[in-house]
């Protein structure tokens, strides 16, 4: 593991210490967590999986409630304002200092603003994800002065009409455009998101994407086609080793990121538990968005006791190979435990009814 920091990087953290100085201060503990074995997790908080969009690959679909009988049969708890506070108190006291909003689409939440202010702004450098449609100079001025720092539009073409058919929405590329530099010009960090299959990772369009993104001056997080959700069972849009090999030499040419990259200067490899979860609006934690299995409920359990229950697994400890599991077709992991995790359940399945007794630590 290294721990330095690029250029970018130290500007970032100078940014983050006049702006959020308790943010920083816990940030610059990270590589003593580590070295001590304990998770630096982003909190990627599915807050609500209402969207205005029905995109083509979305992860998130298994948790979506279709229809209203479905709705009024949910008898689950899920998340309100009150366990939000509880659960960033939690995170706070572990010392962690990085969320990421998500869903669903934030940006229809009607309670968007409280979520923020429970989650408390000036304990947590808070980054939002976002399909762009509503996101224009208003309410992405407003979005600064509540406290988030970061706006992760998504991008899936450069190309207007691959794009909206992509998301299954008319006009959602000029909408996203728009939002990028309503973002830039609010003063809001701006990280393109955008999902990348085998066949578009060597097509000119990708390639055209990045210089776009280069033009902007932005990074660009590349999220691997995982076997889920919409795209549950579809193995031929996956990367292998070669491909992901070829997306680490783009890295060397643009201002590229996946979950692979080293963050904050430090390396762990796959960041699942170890340097993100997902907690689903239910309160179950997942070790990443794509990794369908709970490592707990926060409505049951400490977040502490949960995350450490997670890196006693071996595919998710500090000794595990750089690699993406649930997104790398040459990775056994896809074989051997997805299948597991399939079917239209709208829970996460609890990881000891997917990982064999020697794949965790007493």
């Amino acid at each position: 593991m290294t721990s330095h920091l690029n250029t970018a990087e130290a500007s970032k953290r100078s940014q983050l210490q006049r702006e959020k100085p308790f943010v920083h201060a816990k940030i610059t503990q990270y590589a003593d967590k580590i070295k001590r074995g304990e998770s630096i997790a982003i909190l990627q908080f599915q807050y609500d999986y209402t969207c205005n969009f029905k995109c083509t690959h979305c992860s998130a679909d298994n948790f979506m409630l279709k229809t209203a009988k479905e709705k009024k049969a949910d008898t689950r708890r899920y998340f309100t304002l009150a366990d939000v506070r509880n659960l960033f108190q939690q995170a706070d006291e572990m010392g962690l200092a990085n969320t990421t909003i998500t869903g669903g689409e934030p940006l229809v939440y009607p309670d968007l603003d409280q979520v923020v202010e429970a989650i408390d702004p000036s304990k947590f450098y808070i980054a939002m994800d976002t399909n762009g449609w509503h996101l224009d100079n208003k309410r992405a001025r407003h979005l600064k002065n509540i406290g988030v720092d970061k706006i992760q539009p998504s991008l899936d073409s450069i190309i207007p009409e691959e794009h909206d058919a992509f998301r299954q929405k008319k006009g959602a590329h000029a909408r996203v455009m728009r939002a990028i530099d309503a973002g830039l010009d609010a003063g809001l960090n701006v990280m393109l998101q955008t999902v990348v299959w085998k066949e578009r990772l060597y097509s000119q369009e990708f390639i055209d994407y990045l210089e776009f993104a280069k033009s902007k001056s932005i990074g660009t997080y590349v999220s691997l086609a995982k076997p889920v959700g919409c795209w549950e069972h579809k193995f031929d849009h996956l990367c292998g080793d070669e491909d992901i090999r070829f997306l680490e030499e783009l890295e060397k040419r643009y201002n590229v990121f996946t979950h692979l990259t080293p963050g904050y200067g430090i390396d762990v490899g796959c960041i699942a538990v170890k340097r993100m979860i997902s907690v689903t609006k239910y309160g179950d934690i997942m070790p990443c968005p794509y990794t369908f299995t709970s490592l707990g409920n926060v409505f049951e359990q400490p977040l502490k006791d949960i995350i450490n229950a997670g890196l006693k697994i071996s595919h998710f400890s500090f000794d595990h190979k750089q690699t993406c599991i649930v997104g790398n077709k040459d990775d056994p992991f896809i074989g051997k435990y997805m299948a597991k995790m399939y079917g239209k359940r709208a829970h996460p399945v609890p990881y000891r009814e997917v990982f064999n007794p020697e794949d965790i630590a007493p």
